[in-house]
């Protein structure tokens, strides 16, 4: 992997990671044309994936450390038996919701060899008809979330927190937004816009971190010790200040009411990238700019 391809992947990691247009299906077609597959394919998203995470950690550092010192404060409280569920903070109800919404991804776990399969291969029909879902997603969230005012991301409710684990695990799948997916599933279930993106971004945290250590462990050392490691550095410092300038993005065309944009983004690079994928396939050439 060149210098030149690991910048390019590095913006388009940290501006789609948090954008609602899918990380995994613009990073794949990048790898598609780039010709990057298999193990190597993982080892970089990998390295792409924790530059993100340092983004999202950056950006919500202020209620990041509230949580966290509510954490304590909440594990303190479990063990010396004050612990009482309807007297619950904001940011306390909030840590639990989060860790609820985490929970429906086990039962995605089962089919992770073939979510990965499919996001590595060489196939991007899928990929196409992935964009087209997300498009409808976000054109269906974005019309509910204009009806009502909403509630706070400290109001969540258990149901609310599995409809947004749910949606995030079929944002497994190449093409399908796991921030459109979660932000979409959060203003269905009634929470205020600003407050859905908080709430996506935050549960992402630990299930990036998660993502990245399950792929590292699928990569083998001969894989690791021949790709270099440089490009991957430059890649990962990418997509941290590129996915840093993308959550500010995402914040301001919430509150400026243009969240509609990217249903329009997503449903136009669907149509183009399942039209490619079918044409590779009556063809029988894959298109390649590496």
């Amino acid at each position: 992997m060149t210098y030149i391809e690991a910048i390019i992947q590095g913006l388009i990691q940290g501006l789609t990671e948090f954008l609602p247009v899918s990380s995994s299906g613009h990073l794949s077609l990048a790898q598609h044309f780039f010709g990057i597959s298999g193990e190597e394919a993982f080892l970089t998203s990998i390295a792409l994936h924790i530059g993100t995470l340092v983004a999202v950690c950056v950006a919500f550092r202020t209620k990041l450390t509230a949580l966290i010192k509510e954490a304590v404060a909440m594990v303190k409280d479990i063990f010396t038996g004050k612990f009482k569920w309807s007297e619950m903070n904001g940011n306390r109800r909030m840590i639990v919701m989060i860790i609820i919404s985490i929970l429906p991804l086990f039962v995605f776990y089962i089919f992770k060899d073939w979510f990965s399969s499919v996001s590595s291969d060489k196939d991007i029909v899928i990929e196409g008809i992935c964009f087209l879902y997300t498009s409808a997603l976000l054109t269906l969230s974005d019309r509910i979330s204009k009806i009502g005012k909403g509630k706070s991301s400290g109001e969540t409710t258990v149901k609310d927190a599995l409809t947004i684990g749910t949606f995030q695990g079929i944002a497994l799948l190449p093409g399908v937004s796991r921030s459109g997916s979660t932000i979409s599933a959060a203003l269905i279930s009634g929470l205020k816009r600003e407050d859905a993106v908080e709430y996506s971004f935050i549960l992402g945290i630990p299930v990036i971190l998660a993502g990245a250590l399950s792929e590292a462990l699928d990569i083998s050392s001969q894989t690791a010790a021949n790709i270099e490691i440089l490009p991957l550095i430059v890649g990962m410092i990418v997509a941290a200040v590129s996915g840093y300038f993308a959550i500010k993005l995402i914040n301001w065309l919430m509150s400026s009411d243009r969240f509609g944009i990217f249903a329009v983004y997503t449903f136009i690079l669907g149509i183009v990238v399942t039209g490619i994928g079918i044409y590779e396939h009556i063809s029988g050439h894959i298109i390649s700019l590496g």
